[in-house]
Parts: C-alpha cells; sequence; structure tokens
C-alpha cells in the first residue's frame, strides 16, 4: 500500500512537470508570434523608381509609395484618397530626398480656417518656404500635429543643427543651403506651431516617414515663396 502511494506521488509529479513544460514552451510559442507580428517590412524607396527614362517626375509611382508608407502606419485609406493626393517634386528630379505630397481637407478663405494632411516619405525634405498676404487673404499662421512616423520641424531660432546630424538638406535643395536651423524633433502626438509670421520653415521625416495633420488660418498659393529661387 504504501509503495502504491509512493508511486502515485511520483506519477503526478511527472504529469505535473510534464504540463508545465509545456505550458511554459505554448507561452514561448505564443511570445514568438506576437513579435512576428509586430515586425514590419522597412520602408525602402529609391529616386529611380520616380522617375523614366527621360527624367519625367512619375506621380503615379510616387502615390504608390505613400500609399504604401500609408499602410504602414495604419492610416485610414479611405476611398478616393489617392485621386485627392496633390504632389510635388518641386521640378527638382530628386523626390525621394526633396518633395512634398497632402490632401486638403478644407481651406475656407470665406471664414480663414484649414486642414491638410501632409505625407513626407522616409527623410525626405520639405523645402524652405515662408508665407505672406496675399488674393486679399492673411498672413498664413499654422501648426503641426504628427500623427505617424517623426518630423524634424525647422524655424527661426537658436541654431541648434549639430544636435541632428541626421538632419543633412540634400544638394538639390539650394545647393544644400538653408535659413533657418532651428529644429524641433517632433513624435507621434506631438504639436508644433510656426513661430514668427513671414518666417522661413521648413521640415523632414524620419527614418520611417511622417504623416502630419495641418492647421491654420487660411492657405493662399501666390502667398508661398520658397527660398531656392529654382523652386519658385
Amino acid at each position: 500500500m504504501k509503495k502504491l502511494f509512493l508511486l502515485s506521488i511520483l506519477f503526478s509529479g511527472i504529469i505535473f512537470t510534464s504540463c508545465t513544460k509545456k505550458t511554459k514552451k505554448n507561452i514561448v510559442i505564443e511570445a514568438k508570434q506576437e513579435i512576428k507580428k509586430e515586425v514590419k517590412k522597412e520602408l525602402k524607396f529609391t529616386n529611380e523608381q520616380f522617375y523614366d527614362a527621360e527624367g519625367n517626375f512619375l506621380k503615379e509611382k510616387a502615390k504608390d509609395a505613400l500609399i504604401e508608407m500609408l499602410e504602414y502606419h495604419n492610416y485610414p485609406v479611405f476611398e478616393g484618397l489617392r485621386e485627392k493626393i496633390w504632389l510635388t517634386d518641386y521640378n527638382k528630379g530628386n523626390y525621394a530626398e526633396l518633395g512634398l505630397a497632402s490632401v486638403m481637407f478644407v481651406n475656407n478663405k470665406e471664414d480663414k480656417y484649414m486642414l491638410m494632411d501632409i505625407f513626407l516619405l522616409p527623410n525626405q525634405m520639405l523645402g524652405e518656404h515662408m508665407h505672406f498676404a496675399a488674393e486679399g487673404n492673411p498672413v498664413k499662421m499654422e501648426g503641426w500635429l504628427v500623427r505617424h512616423g517623426k518630423s524634424y520641424i525647422v524655424g527661426v531660432g537658436e541654431n541648434n543643427r549639430n544636435q541632428f546630424p541626421q538632419v543633412v538638406v540634400p544638394k538639390s535643395h539650394w545647393d544644400g543651403k538653408v535659413t533657418t536651423n532651428h529644429i524641433i524633433e517632433a513624435n507621434e502626438g506631438d504639436f508644433a506651431s510656426l513661430a514668427k509670421a513671414e518666417s522661413p520653415h521648413w521640415q523632414m521625416a524620419g527614418p520611417e516617414g511622417v504623416v502630419i495633420t495641418e492647421v491654420g488660418n487660411v492657405h493662399t498659393n501666390s502667398g508661398v515663396l520658397r527660398s531656392d529661387p529654382e523652386m519658385n
């Protein structure tokens, strides 16, 4: 009887140990599966994919890249979004490094308010520019909310460019020049605003690109002046 009792305890211990090992194994497998789900495909684009053999800007190819980035960030790609996207390479032929894409949701010139989303590809620069009063509209004042990714928002203020060696102005932008060098590193949920009316400002996306919601009083195309004369 005593032997049977001891065997029973031993057998129970083996079953418990086996179940514990299986449970731990299942936890490890599930954890590995979760890690796999979180790994995203790297966003990588080359300038060559945006131009044909004659150097013409292929806007639909650029939109393909933008949609890929938006899906990467789980931005709602609603029906008709692709058609609403406005984009430019500033006629510089270097869209991968210097360009702009946006969707203007509202620009009410009567009541003076606007809202649009800006899309920048990984490490892409939005060229330095200023806003002035034009066509009866006031000087544009604006602010930017980073929704996805990271943006280096640059404007007037103390020069702190040496703290951000990753922010490199491409040669295609005014031979690598800008007039403002105060950088604000804005991550998801961060908001920054234009420091001074009519002041030069520019942005550069982080390695995963950026989606920014811009709010302002009103946008007037003819009131925009870019620092690089070749971009006007």
